[in-house]
């Protein structure tokens, strides 16, 4: 059996061929996830001075971008490496940053916790995941973060979703 494919039969398939591949394309797994949550009987409008602790493992100066987007927002705060409490500040920030390759390294993942100066007791946490395709840069991570924990009740507040 011999199949003969015309030149304009060809160009009628075209259309439909780059459609389904800009379908297969467009389909891409992109998730952009941001959420916040205050422990119930925190008052941050009393936290005024933050000390940001440096992760041993951050090589990539997170700490600075939290304490810049801190003063930014008007707050006071430092950053360092951890310190046996209390420290001399209304909240100890610590962060976890995860970081993902696609064509070059961004981060996936940042989340902020918010510690009692004295004992260590969270106060607040938020959280920001973006994938390659919804991706930020870490000063938009860590403002869509700070953002959220400050905008947040006394419950869980979910923004974003898969797309």
């Amino acid at each position: 059996m011999k199949i003969i494919v015309s030149l304009s039969m060809f160009k009628k398939l075209i259309p439909t061929l780059l459609l389904l591949g800009a379908l297969l394309l467009a389909s891409g797994c992109a998730i952009n996830r941001a959420t916040a949550l205050q422990t119930p009987g925190t008052d941050l409008s009393k936290v005024k001075v933050f000390y940001v602790v440096k992760s041993p493992e951050d090589n990539r100066e997170v700490d600075k971008l939290i304490k810049d987007q801190l003063g930014k927002m008007g707050f006071t705060a430092t950053s360092g490496p951890e310190m046996p409490p209390p420290y001399k500040a209304d909240a100890v920030v610590i962060y976890k940053d995860k970081w993902m390759w696609d064509i070059t390294m961004y981060m996936l993942e940042l989340t902020i916790t918010f510690k009692n100066p004295t004992n260590n007791f969270p106060m607040a946490r938020g959280n920001s995941f973006h994938t390659s395709l919804t991706r930020k840069s870490p000063a938009e991570m860590v403002e869509e973060v700070l953002t959220n924990i400050f905008n947040s009740s006394k419950q869980v507040s979910t923004k974003g979703g898969t797309q």
